[in-house]
């Protein structure tokens, strides 16, 4: 009894601190900005790239460095490490900026919330790109915002000033970039929370390319208006707002933007959408190809319906016998003689591409193998395709002239055979008695 007692005690310890590896602070860069009019009356804005960290903890801890401003974020709804689970500090990206809303003063409606609010936005990146993370940073405070351009009259922050905030909304994508091909099923990721029930939560996507902006989605919880399609509302209710793309085409490579709107804070993510075709490699010879010495024939290897455009195909010529050796076997030479056809645009709007030469037949060739490489960018390796080329000796004239005696001969006999047998048989008729 008492072991089970100490396994549920474990368990919920477990739940109560969430039982993974949590980081207690982060490097970041503090973008601070110094708004200013310049000499002709126009309006600048100078970046200040400053050392500062970011800090989990109670209000009134020590700073881990006590040389950098710290940013101190105390406990609340929302924790930030609960989106980067599993991810050593060293692989996050930390970007921390201060956020204008305008002018527009909303009272933030948790308890014991003040009248006003400076925010702040914390960015964290995994290195490699598998997600992004936007955080809002609220500090509270008793004095009123400066107004509408209040960018423009931030309040100083010190150096080694600490910052004590809390986490008042959080949004995340786990596909910033996405590679798909054509006919796939996409679901672009994005999720977000807020610190309180019941928010007044505008959500939208759009998708933007080549200077072309449309909005695919939008949901406002207030009024519960819906327009657009690829979010489920269920999923919605509990911060999914993913995209889904049910069959992907062409048309829709582009970014996808995720936005989420509570009053007075706004933010979106961006997910880029990369089509990408893997091409279909072919040659117009089979496995074998056999010439006679001083023949030619054009061999052909063929990339289909790739995309996007960059691809490069290259043949190679190899003794097969060294081929198959580990250590000291020479490299394949490259085939200098080679020539591309133009790009052939395909109605899907993928693309095709020949690389052919003219074999010459030589008996010294024979037995090699020809192999055409294809690379891609949707390839993690190349596409090969292989012949191995087989040279006869011509036959000589004196066998033509031998082979024409026989058949000469052969046509002479048959001839005199013929002219007796039917001499033969017109005597027998002749003798015969009436």
């Amino acid at each position: 009894m008492n072991l089970i007692l100490k396994i549920l005690s474990y368990l919920y310890l477990c739940a109560a601190v969430q039982c993974v590896h949590q980081v207690a602070w982060l490097p970041c860069q503090f973008i601070d900005e110094h708004v200013f009019v310049n000499n002709e009356g126009h309006t600048e804005t100078q970046l200040i790239h400053r050392e500062a960290m970011l800090q989990f903890g109670q209000k009134g801890d020590t700073p881990v460095n006590p040389h950098a401003l710290t940013f101190l974020i105390t406990g609340s709804k929302l924790d930030l490490r609960r989106y980067v689970e599993g991810v050593e500090a060293e692989q996050l990206e930390c970007e921390l900026r201060r956020y204008s809303t305008e002018g527009m003063h909303v009272r933030w409606p948790v308890m014991g919330a003040q009248e006003y609010n400076h925010w702040f936005c914390c960015t964290l990146r995994h290195a490699n790109g598998l997600f992004t993370v936007t955080g809002f940073l609220r500090r509270p405070s008793d004095q009123s915002p400066p107004g509408q351009q209040d960018y423009r009259k931030w309040p100083a922050i010190e150096d080694r000033e600490i910052l004590t905030t809390t986490v008042a909304m959080v949004i995340k994508t786990q596909s910033p970039s996405v590679r798909a091909g054509l006919g796939s099923q996409q679901k672009l990721h994005c999720q977000f929370a807020v610190d309180h029930k019941g928010p007044n939560v505008t959500v939208e996507w759009h998708w933007q390319h080549r200077g072309e902006r449309t909005r695919l989605f939008s949901h406002t919880s207030r009024t519960g208006q819906t327009q657009g399609s690829g979010v489920g509302l269920r999923s919605l209710a509990g911060g999914d707002a993913s995209y889904s793309l049910p069959f992907t085409k062409m048309s829709n490579e582009g970014t996808y933007i995720c936005s989420v709107s509570v009053i007075p804070l706004f933010v979106s993510l961006d997910i880029s959408l990369h089509i990408e075709e893997p091409p279909r490699v072919s040659l117009n010879v089979g496995p074998t190809l056999s010439l006679q010495e001083g023949g030619e024939q054009k061999v052909a290897c063929e990339a289909e319906s790739y995309y996007p455009l960059d691809v490069e195909i290259v043949w190679h010529v190899q003794d097969p016998a060294v081929s198959g050796q580990r250590v000291g076997a020479p490299l394949p030479k490259v085939l200098q003689n080679v020539l591309l056809s133009s790009h052939k645009h395909n109605q899907d709007k993928t693309y095709s591409l020949t690389a052919f030469f003219y074999l010459q037949a030589s008996l010294r060739d024979s037995g090699r193998q020809f192999t055409c490489s294809v690379s891609h960018q949707s390839l993690r390796v190349p596409i090969k395709k292989s012949f191995i080329l087989t040279v006869e000796e011509p036959i000589s004239w004196m066998f033509y002239l031998t082979v024409g005696t026989i058949v000469v001969t052969l046509v002479v006999v048959l001839y005199v055979l013929l002219r007796y047998l039917h001499s033969a048989n017109k005597q027998s008729v002749q003798k015969k008695p009436y």
